[in-house]
C-alpha cells in the first residue's frame, strides 16, 4: 500500500504521520500518479504550523514530478507513461502515489530528470512571475533579492544575468555568500552582520533600487523600504522570518510614492494552458544552459519532519526535495 505524509493537527515538524493510504482510480477529470520525487518548499511549512490554515486531517505538500499510471474518462492531455510535474492545490504532494486534477499538472519534457523537475515548478513559476509580470525586469537594471542562496534565489539571479540584469543579493550567513555568487549575484551582503539597507544605497550611489523582492518578511521589509528609489516597488511575496506587521500606508509608502505588492503563483497562473507555457520558459532556460539547478539535500519520504527542521533552521543552501 503506497505511503502518504498526513496531519492531523497544526504544530512543529513532530505533527507529520507517514501512514498507509488507499488511492483508488481516478475521477473523469483526474489523473493516477506515481511521484518519483517530491519539490520543498517554505510554504509547506506555513501549512503545518497553521500561518496559511487548512481544513484537518489533511495531507500536505504542494509540488512534485512522476508518471501518469491511470487517467479519468475525460482527460485527453495525458497517457499513461507521460513524463509530468504539480505545483498546485489540493494539498498531499509529500505522498509515494496520488489522484491529481489533470488540470494542475503539466508535462516535462525529455532531458529534465523527475528530480529537477520537482525542484523547479513552484520555484521556477514564482521566478517567472516575480520578474516577468510582477516587475518586468529590463537590461542594465540593478535589484535587490531577499534570501539569494535559497531556492528561489539561486534560479532568480541567474534567469536576471539571462536578460542583462544585476541582482544584489543578502543572505543570512557566511556560508551562504558563495553559493550566491556563484548563482550570479553581483554584490552580497550578510544581513545578519551588516545593515542591508546602507550597503544597497552605498553600492547604489544613494540612489536605491527599483524593486526590492522579499521573501523573508518581517526581518527584512522595513530596511528594504529604506533601499527603494522614488516610485519603486516593493514585492512582498513570503515570511520566512515570520509574518509582516500592518503597513502604515502614510509613513511607509506614501514619502516616496512607492509601491507594494504581495504576488502569487495562483494570481499569475490561472488555468492549464499559463501553466504549460510558464513552465516551457523555465524548461528552454534549463535546457539551453541559462539556468543551472544543484540539488542542495535528498530526504526519504520518512525523513519530512527533518527536512521541515533543516528548512525552517535555513542550514538548506539551495533546493531540497524529498524521495518518496
Amino acid at each position: 500500500m503506497p505511503k502518504s505524509i498526513i496531519m492531523k493537527k497544526n504544530g512543529g515538524p513532530e505533527v507529520l504521520e507517514l501512514q498507509d493510504v488507499n488511492v483508488g482510480s481516478p475521477g473523469p477529470d483526474e489523473i493516477k500518479v506515481t511521484n518519483h520525487a517530491i519539490g520543498l518548499n517554505y510554504i509547506d511549512t506555513y501549512h503545518r504550523s497553521g500561518l496559511y490554515p487548512i481544513k484537518l486531517p489533511s495531507g500536505i505538500g504542494l509540488e512534485a514530478a512522476g508518471k501518469v499510471d491511470e487517467v479519468g474518462n475525460n482527460v485527453t492531455e495525458f497517457n499513461k507513461g507521460d513524463n509530468i510535474a504539480y505545483a498546485s492545490i489540493p494539498l498531499g504532494a509529500y505522498a509515494q502515489q496520488r489522484i491529481i486534477p489533470a488540470k494542475i499538472a503539466i508535462k516535462v519534457p525529455d532531458g529534465i530528470t523527475h528530480e529537477i523537475a520537482a525542484t523547479l515548478i513552484t520555484k521556477g513559476l514564482t521566478t517567472n512571475y516575480l520578474l516577468t509580470k510582477t516587475y518586468r525586469l529590463k537590461a542594465g537594471e540593478l535589484v535587490l533579492f531577499h534570501a539569494a542562496a535559497g531556492g528561489v534565489g539561486q534560479i532568480f539571479a541567474q534567469w536576471a544575468n539571462s536578460v542583462g540584469a544585476k541582482v544584489i543579493g543578502t543572505v543570512g550567513s557566511d556560508d551562504k555568500i558563495k553559493v550566491a555568487e556563484e548563482n550570479g549575484y553581483s554584490h552580497v551582503i550578510n544581513y545578519t552582520k551588516e545593515d542591508f539597507a546602507k550597503e544597497v544605497l552605498k553600492i547604489t550611489n544613494n540612489d536605491g533600487v527599483p524593486a526590492v523582492f522579499d521573501g523573508v518578511g518581517k526581518k527584512t521589509f522595513y530596511g528594504s523600504l529604506k533601499c527603494l528609489k522614488t516610485r519603486g516597488m516593493m514585492i512582498s511575496f513570503g515570511n520566512a522570518s515570520g509574518p509582516l506587521d500592518p503597513v502604515n500606508v502614510p509613513k511607509d509608502i506614501q514619502p516616496k510614492g512607492l509601491y507594494l505588492t504581495r504576488p502569487s503563483i495562483a494570481q499569475y497562473f490561472t488555468n492549464r494552458k499559463e501553466l504549460q507555457d510558464g513552465a516551457d520558459s523555465i524548461f528552454e532556460k534549463i535546457k539551453f544552459g541559462k539556468i543551472k539547478i544543484r540539488i542542495s539535500k535528498k530526504y526519504k519520504l520518512a525523513e519530512a519532519k527533518q527536512a521541515h527542521a533543516d528548512l525552517e533552521a535555513r542550514k538548506l543552501l539551495g533546493p531540497a526535495i524529498l524521495i518518496p
